[in-house]
């Protein structure tokens, strides 16, 4: 079985998870083609340089190649083409994005098309509910085989409605969720009849960190917040925090991982507090980095304020270091407050204090105990060998349905 997976920017250094599954799913025998509606940038893993060299981008041949390509559908299947291009037209209609959006995705569908012909294949699978499903809902009508797709969390529930949700839900052959509560908010939005079709493949680790061994218990005063510097992750708050933990006398640093449009605001932030000389920002770094930066950390902190579940918090309890994470979304799914970490309500400024005056104060028994209770839990939900299993026989059975027919 032959699977097209499409997504937005592929590799690019926030989805390495996908890379990961990629592998999984592969490693059950089903190929995979990848498909990447753009570049996805520069990248920093030589992981992800190996796989942009095996990666087509849609946009690669320009606005004439997206022409050329919608023409030849529509010699070769006039009817279906128009069809296609009519279910374009309404997905437009009501959306957050401008209806001429609309038929360039439907161009990039008959892009799609040309490549389920030319590689043969069987389904086609996208990762986030937004575009990217579109573009595989509409090249999968061009082509007459079937689609499906991942939802990771606010991109598709904060605009369930303006992203036409509910129509891709039930055109595809199944939606995956990566948390219980994801699957839910999806439910929210089409009949129970389909609730079926939505199941849960928790996004997963590698070997290098499910069969890592046990690293020593966490011993520093330093904390790590990994991600995009943008409002919703709540890094404001947590410098806050941090400005008070500092002001009550405490030795201790912080190190933001990531970049990101905030990331001046938070600077000037930090100079205004007078704790710039606490606070690192490092800009994107490679996964490796990501592991080391971990293991040098006392505890993660996610301040987010919207999340669907973070691979991050997977890689930090793997690697023994608890989290400081904000209540929201599939996170509790993962985080056992008082087991594996301290759970606060997002945009706390004062419970996240506490939390990270908690954290400092915990022995090292406790920190060694809640070391093992976070890779329990990731070793048992978050293995990517299992999960792309998972996925890997959703897709199988498919093709067993067609065989059917």
């Amino acid at each position: 079985m032959r699977v097209g997976y499409i997504v937005s920017e592929y590799p690019k250094v926030s989805h390495t998870f996908i890379r990961r599954e990629i592998a999984a799913v592969e490693a059950c025998g089903i190929d995979i083609v990848r498909i990447s509606i753009r570049d996805g940038g520069e990248t920093v893993d030589q992981s992800d340089r190996l796989e942009r060299e095996r990666t087509i981008r849609l946009l690669d041949g320009g606005a004439s190649g997206l022409l050329l390509a919608g023409l030849r559908c529509l010699l070769r299947s006039p009817a279906r083409t128009i069809r296609t291009f009519w279910l374009a037209c309404r997905m437009g209609v009501g959306a957050d994005r401008p209806m001429p959006v609309h038929w360039i995705y439907f161009l990039e569908a008959a892009v799609v098309a040309d490549l389920v012909r030319k590689r043969a294949i069987s389904h086609l699978h996208a990762h986030f509910g937004s575009n990217p499903a579109e573009v595989a809902m509409l090249a999968a009508q061009l082509s007459d085989i079937t689609f499906s797709f991942t939802a990771h969390g606010t991109v598709e529930t904060d605009n369930a409605r303006a992203i036409g949700l509910p129509a891709k839900i039930g055109a595809s052959a199944f939606v995956v969720a990566v948390s219980h509560y994801g699957r839910a908010q999806m439910m929210r939005w089409i009949p129970p009849d389909q609730w079926s079709r939505i199941h849960v493949v928790h996004c997963g680790l590698g070997p290098e960190y499910i069969d890592s061994p046990r690293p020593e218990t966490a011993s520093g005063t330093g904390f790590l917040a990994v991600g995009r510097l943008s409002e919703e992750k709540g890094h404001l708050c947590l410098v806050h925090a941090f400005a008070r933990l500092l002001q009550a006398g405490t030795d201790a640093r912080l190190v933001l991982a990531g970049d990101g449009p905030l990331r001046g605001v938070i600077e000037r932030r930090c100079r205004e507090l007078g704790i710039a000389d606490r606070v690192r920002i490092t800009g994107w770094v490679s996964g490796d980095r990501v592991r080391q930066l971990l293991l040098e950390s006392r505890a993660l902190v996610l301040p987010s304020f919207a999340e669907g579940l973070p691979v991050v918090l997977m890689e930090s309890l793997a690697l023994g270091r608890p989290v400081i994470s904000s209540w929201v979304a599939g996170v509790p799914e993962l985080v056992q407050a008082g087991q594996s970490g301290w759970l606060v309500a997002p945009g706390d400024e004062d419970a996240l204090y506490q939390a990270l005056q908690d954290c400092l104060d915990a022995p090292s028994d406790r920190l060694a105990s809640m070391a093992e209770a976070g890779r329990t839990a990731v070793k048992e939900r978050h293995d990517a060998r299992l999960e792309g299993a998972r996925l890997a026989e959703l897709f199988r059975t498919l093709q067993r349905s067609d065989r059917e027919v």
